[in-house]
């Protein structure tokens, strides 16, 4: 009986080390993308993006693609366009030809693309996970695990090519079945942006008949 006590606390204790080491080596990797994003002086990031629900028959797929500097990010989707000067975010819809101008305040828990970077930093548990060879590339992936239970989050997978230390991958799933992927086509860092890139100019639209509707 005291063998089988031994052997269990043993298993036990190796058991923590393990998810010790696997966490803290998940959330290294992370870092480490992190850091190397903020090494450039701006990213370009063509994506695909797909949003499936089996249970309701939904499959979605669209593109898209974002330019991200600093806390400025312009953002094509959907056939609008959402801009941000790091103090407001402008919602350009040529459709409706309208544009919304809201505040950018620090208690605003929605993830943006200024945040795709950071929003792993708190609030999750981190789990190294499965290891795929993507056209001869490895692609590692985190698995993230919201903290809190009431999220509607259910997990995020992020997927890291470990050759360049670029997201390839981000595969959300959700507690109501809905999974969201976004693949990244390419990525391309210190492009010339235009001085003007994340200005808005609210005369152009005025001239054009939008309506702007400032929040």
């Amino acid at each position: 009986m005291f063998k089988k006590l031994l052997l269990f606390t043993g298993l036990f204790t190796f058991g923590i080390a393990s998810y010790a080491q696997n966490t803290g080596k998940a959330k290294a990797l992370l870092d480490e993308v992190y850091a190397k994003a903020m090494s450039y002086d701006n990213i370009f990031i063509d994506f695909k993006y797909g949003l499936e629900n089996t249970e309701a028959n939904i499959k979605q797929e669209s593109s898209g693609n974002v330019t991200l500097s600093g806390d400025k990010y312009l953002l094509d989707y959907l056939g609008a366009q959402v801009m941000s000067d790091g103090k407001k975010v402008h919602t350009i819809v040529p459709e409706n030809e309208e544009v919304t101008i809201d505040d950018i305040t620090e208690d605003d828990n929605n993830i943006t693309p200024s945040k795709m970077l950071t929003f792993y930093k708190t609030g999750h548990n981190y789990a190294w996970d499965i290891l795929q060879n993507v056209g001869g590339r490895k692609i590692q992936y985190v698995k993230l695990t919201p903290i809190d239970s009431n999220t509607e989050i259910k997990s995020i997978l992020l997927g890291v090519d470990m050759g360049t230390k670029h997201i390839y991958k981000l595969i959300q799933t959700g507690h109501n079945s809905t999974k969201t992927t976004i693949t990244v086509n390419s990525f391309k860092t210190n492009q010339p942006l235009s001085s003007t890139l994340f200005t808005f100019n609210a005369k152009k639209y005025e001239d054009d008949g939008y309506y702007i509707i400032r929040n």
